[in-house]
């Protein structure tokens, strides 16, 4: 758990230098935040976890020489109890399930804002995993087929527990698990984007989970979608 005294420290990995310094500079804005070193493949990436211990790692997937979700279980072992995240432009729902089973606790594209990636990193610290609204559908489909991942996957709630959602809530579940954003969710339902916020909160305190990537799962597994 990190507190708001505590500084998070951040290990950026990616091959793009220009993108390692941006992303360098948005995050050392924040005051909870650190970043400690950066590095350009995963070698190198191995080499800066051992020397540095992060609190978290942002990895990209396409680095030379060897992929970062081949590199997850080195870079886990270089530093246990370490939080990876992966930062890429990969839609593939085959590295998204690979990233999961390798151990990052999540999976965030490059299009994110600045001020949900801070949200994202909090997040994740806290022991939750963060998954793109855009991969949420794709997690599902993943979860569905025989190469499901096996995190960050979540018992089968009883069905009284999915009873307990308002109708309104139950459409709201179901563009959770077809990977729909709040604002698309808004959109196709006709109400304002805060009031989506509030009851996907509502939704996750009664099913009883942490993330929309564990919501998404439940309504897939309830056939809610």
């Amino acid at each position: 758990m990190t507190t708001a005294a505590t500084k998070i420290r951040i290990l950026v990995v990616d091959d793009h230098t220009l993108f390692r310094r941006g992303l360098t500079a948005l995050l050392q804005r924040d005051p909870q935040f650190e970043v400690v070193g950066d590095a350009g493949d995963a070698s190198q990436a191995q080499r800066r976890v051992e020397e540095l211990k992060p609190d978290l790692i942002l990895l990209d997937n396409h680095l030379p020489g060897v992929n970062g979700v081949d590199a997850l279980p080195a870079l886990l072992a270089a530093a246990p109890g370490v939080r990876i995240v992966m930062l890429t432009v990969s839609e593939d729902e085959g590295d998204l399930a690979q990233a999961l089973r390798g151990g990052a606790c999540g999976y965030l594209l490059k299009t994110i804002e600045g001020d949900a990636l801070a949200a994202a990193i909090r997040r994740a610290m806290q022991g939750e995993s963060v998954i793109a609204g855009e991969m949420t559908g794709k997690l599902v489909a993943a979860f569905r087929g025989s190469g499901a991942p096996s995190a960050p996957a979540t018992p089968e709630p009883a069905a009284s527990k999915v009873d307990t959602l308002s109708q309104r809530e139950l459409d709201i579940l179901r563009g959770i698990a077809r990977g729909q954003a709040n604002k698309e969710i808004a959109r196709a339902l006709g109400i304002a984007e805060t009031t989506v916020k509030i009851h996907v909160q509502h939704i996750l305190r009664k099913l009883d989970v942490s993330s929309r990537v564990h919501a998404a799962v439940i309504a897939s597994e309830h056939g809610l979608t």
